[in-house]
């Protein structure tokens, strides 16, 4: 299981990814300051960083420095409110593998992850999912029921994802949205059913268990 380290002082946002990650089985530790993240990341017990540039202490942009300035070749994911071309230009030279402006998809961000630990993965590291004759490929987004597949959209992908992840294991509508959808998404909508059913359509309806006030459930 790979190790995330989230270095986010808002702690909306911070809950946010870490319910997304967990869901989506990584383990993740949060911490809400510059100092503190660049003494973890220096640890080497993660494979990936993901880090605010407004943090206390030092700023992501100064922790970015100082662990490139070291040598270390952890991939960075930089977050950022700000959406200005300098800053951006400025944090990939400065040795960040990716960058993304607030708000952001959750999907977004898990797929970015994905795509930079695999740049890293060993070689046959698996790349799917499966559960019984239920297969979903990672890469190519499209999921093998028996002999057939099927391409998913984006949503599609990220729901079965976290299903496949948790078979047997009731989900409750907030743990999903938390996956596929961003931050400010309303809870309240019922935008989970609607895509419970289109994927009901793709892998068979008897899949995917509906309890009543608790959520759903991949038999």
């Amino acid at each position: 299981m790979s190790r995330i380290l989230v270095a986010e002082d808002d702690p909306r946002i911070a809950g946010f990814i870490e319910k997304g990650l967990s869901a989506a089985a990584y383990s993740c530790l949060v911490v809400d300051d510059g100092a503190s993240a660049l003494l973890l990341a220096r640890s080497g017990e993660f494979d990936m960083l993901i880090l605010d540039i407004g943090l206390p202490t030092l700023n992501g942009f100064e922790v970015l420095a100082q662990l490139r300035g070291e040598g270390s070749k952890t991939p960075v994911i930089v977050l950022t409110a700000s959406d200005s071309v300098s800053d951006t230009v400025y944090g990939l030279e400065s040795g960040a593998n990716d960058y993304m402006t607030k708000p952001f998809q959750f999907a977004e961000l898990l797929a970015r992850i994905r795509l930079r630990l695999q740049d890293d993965a060993q070689p046959g590291m698996t790349m799917a999912l499966q559960h019984g004759d239920l297969e979903l490929d990672l890469r190519s987004r499209r999921v093998r029921c028996g002999d057939t597949d099927t391409d998913l959209t984006a949503r599609e992908f990220s729901l079965l994802e976290v299903f496949l992840r948790h078979p047997g294991q009731v989900l409750t509508r907030e743990q999903l949205i938390s996956h596929a959808w961003n931050l400010d998404f309303d809870p309240a909508s019922n935008v989970v059913d609607v895509y419970v059913r289109a994927l009901r359509g793709k892998i068979g309806a008897d899949r995917l268990e509906t309890l009543r006030g608790a959520g759903y459930r991949l038999r």
